[in-house]
């Protein structure tokens, strides 16, 4: 969290005055603050129906990294590199022009925070129970709402904190609670708490560059930069990088289509539109969609407990949305 901080003082303001707007709509920050950018509108349908998309094509990835069955930082490496490939040449055409200098460094910060989290992340599903790590890498509403209350001095209102409450609790419940959250690996559960915390980084990150930056311009250098930061690490490490099976080949081809470039593609066109604490918490509904794929895709039936959980996360979801709709 101290990175995020020290990305400069002008970009840091922008970014507070926008998100304490959003928070507590106070109009009168714009006389107070003329150099701050211009109040974005209240978010339309569809800023949230970009939001739902991605969060379901984001569901998918847990088993479609159990299913590729390489090293996190293999599949991360491809997750980024496929969507690159997918989406230079739209970038091309488009011809948007490059950001400022002070952008660019605070895209080159969420690209390694992304990158890292998904070196993380996968390496989690691995090593531990897929569920655990889904719950553990989930934990960025917390760190992302204590970060906006601590560094940005937010007043986030109750009704977040019981949903983003009601939210974790139905999270236990859908990984289990019969001890399973502590039976796994030690090491994956590590270093599925520390892609959470990268988890969140990245998208307070975001929040604050999409504000200075068009989305398909934040994707493409982001994930830049994941690719540089991948491959070499791969390559050091001696990890494959080919010779794998068709199905191998097909996951890690849909983790880059559908989950890096579908997903966030659209879950960040909507955190330019929808603040990132609220988007965070809807994030926590990419364990209900993973619980609910897993059903046909790997034979995996949810218990009656896990159902119960599904549904507390949504209701926790609702509640964050009503706090918002009463400000």
């Amino acid at each position: 969290m101290t990175r995020i901080r020290r990305i400069d003082a002008d970009l840091y303001e922008s970014a507070k005055i926008c998100l304490i707007r959003q928070i507590r709509g106070l109009s009168t920050m714009a006389t107070s603050h003329p150099s701050a950018a211009a109040v974005r509108p209240a978010p339309g349908a569809a800023a949230y129906l970009a939001l739902a998309f991605g969060v379901l094509c984001i569901g998918l990835s847990a088993i479609f990294v159990k299913l590729a069955g390489v090293p996190g930082p293999v599949s991360a490496f491809y997750r980024v590199f496929f969507a690159v490939v997918l989406l230079t040449p739209w970038w091309l055409l488009r011809r948007r022009a490059l950001p400022s200098r002070r952008v660019l460094l605070a895209t080159a910060f969420g690209g390694f925070f992304f990158a890292a989290d998904l070196v993380l992340w996968n390496s989690a599903i691995l090593l531990t129970d897929a569920g655990v790590a889904t719950l553990l890498a989930n934990n960025a509403p917390i760190w992302v709402g204590l970060a906006a209350w601590l560094f940005l001095h937010e007043r986030l209102t109750a009704n977040f904190w019981i949903g983003l409450t009601l939210s974790m609790v139905g999270m236990v419940l859908i990984v289990g609670v019969s001890g399973s959250l502590f039976t796994g690996s030690g090491l994956g559960n590590l270093m599925a708490v520390g892609a959470s915390l990268l988890y969140a980084a990245y998208l307070l990150t975001t929040q604050r560059v999409r504000a200075r930056m068009d989305t398909t311009t934040f994707m493409m250098l982001s994930m830049a930069v994941g690719v540089v930061l991948l491959l070499p690490i791969c390559l050091a490490w001696d990890l494959p990088l080919v010779g794998f099976s068709p199905t191998t080949w097909a996951a890690l081809l849909a983790l880059g289509i559908v989950s890096q470039l579908g997903g966030w593609l659209s879950i960040n066109y909507a955190l330019g539109h929808i603040q990132a604490t609220q988007v965070s918490v809807t994030l926590l509904a990419q364990a209900v969609v993973t619980t609910l794929v897993a059903i046909p895709v790997l034979g995996e039936l949810p218990a009656p407990l896990q159902i119960v959980g599904g549904v507390m996360v949504l209701g926790g979801i609702y509640w964050v949305y009503r706090g918002r709709d009463r400000h």
